[in-house]
């Protein structure tokens, strides 16, 4: 398989805000192994932000964050997802939801997925009023201006769309190979390819 590669210039510059990146088999860097990652924020000037999607975390629970912010047990209902978002700002949440819940501190990507980092989501979220959909990420990954679109243009990412169906109703373990598929590429021969001495 011969993969086309991206030619991508400043001049160009295109946000992602809102999209997908997906983890070429080449990439550098073990933490991010068939990662794929929510781009939240991206600017020229200012780089990118996003979260982990597929990686849940460990040895943490809903419970355990809900004790740390001072939430008694009884009053949650309902547990999201919680995730490894990246290595950056690692003591932070990020909590990626549906857009039908709106709170301070949010930034709506775009019309059915939003970011927030205000902990009153989590109070609501345990009472049972928050988002109908709700993964909080612990950390974050980011990139400095321009750093983003050299890796693409290095061919370590791919990008495509973020649907509900892959963020909120995909297992974590599909997630890559799913979001590999929208682009209709293979993901065994994808990484029989760059296994290739």
């Amino acid at each position: 398989m011969t993969m086309k590669r991206n030619t991508m210039t400043n001049s160009e510059f295109c946000s992602l805000a809102g999209k997908l990146l997906i983890a070429m088999p080449n990439i550098d860097d073990n933490r991010f192994d068939r990662a794929v990652i929510y781009i939240s924020a991206h600017t020229q000037d200012n780089g990118a932000m996003g979260v982990v999607v597929n990686k849940p975390a460990e040895k943490i629970s809903f419970f355990d964050i809900l004790e740390q912010i001072g939430i008694p047990h009884t009053v949650c209902e309902k547990q999201p997802d919680i995730l490894w978002g990246g290595p950056d700002q690692i003591t932070r949440g990020f909590m990626l939801h549906s857009n039908d819940y709106k709170a301070e501190h949010q930034i709506s990507v775009h019309d059915s997925v939003a970011v927030t980092t205000s902990e009153r989501i989590l109070l609501d979220a345990a009472l049972g009023k928050g988002p109908e959909k709700l993964m909080l990420a612990l950390g974050c990954s980011t990139w400095v201006d321009g750093q983003l679109e050299e890796e693409i243009m290095s061919n370590i990412w791919l990008t495509t769309d973020a649907t509900e169906e892959l963020l909120f109703h995909t297992p974590y373990e599909e997630r890559w190979e799913k979001a590999l598929a929208t682009l209709g590429v293979d993901a065994p021969l994808l990484a029989g390819e760059f296994g290739k001495a």
